[in-house]
């Protein structure tokens, strides 16, 4: 049963991140990469923490980070044109899922049953990343533009946040 809450607490930060994005064109093609990177990270973590957790704990912030900010930035540069910037959804995914490799390490740790959680992590991703972007997507219509402006402005705060933990 911890496994199972484990993973579904590990999946549920997608939702900040994909609630504030209107302009995404395969929603459940970024859903479905994300579940599958809450997947992957999370088992690269177990079977490779010991390895890699000196570089993840120097570094993983500011890779996530620096995603956030870039991602920020470009929903503010191109918020006011007509045309709109699509984000790869394999970018999206990486920076929504490269955390859950950190925590894996801390769960691997704790002995957790790494099947269940793995598949509860996934499974929670993609439900929460394609209600999230049905939601966004729904709220553009009410917040058209200005969505784009909040959600840069949020990442940003997310991007500095993160490099103060």
């Amino acid at each position: 049963m911890q496994g199972i809450i484990a993973g579904i607490i590990t999946s549920i930060d997608v939702i900040g991140l994909y609630i504030v994005l209107p302009n995404v064109r395969y929603r459940l093609l970024l859903s479905i990469w994300t579940a599958f990177l809450h997947m992957l990270f999370p088992l690269l973590g177990f079977e490779l923490g010991n390895y890699l957790l000196q570089f993840l704990v120097e570094w993983g912030q500011w890779i996530s980070s620096i995603l956030l900010f870039c991602i920020g930035l470009q929903l503010l540069l191109f918020s006011h044109q007509e045309k709109k910037i699509t984000i790869s959804p394999i970018l999206l995914a990486i920076t929504a899922s490269i955390d859950t490799f950190s925590v894996s390490i801390s769960f691997g740790m704790l002995n957790l049953e790494k099947t269940i959680f793995i598949m509860s992590a996934g499974i929670g991703a993609l439900i929460c990343s394609y209600v999230s972007l049905v939601i966004a997507r729904k709220s553009q219509v009410l917040w058209g533009e200005k969505i784009s402006i909040i959600a840069g402005i949020v990442f940003i705060i997310m991007s500095i946040l993160a490099v103060q933990q």
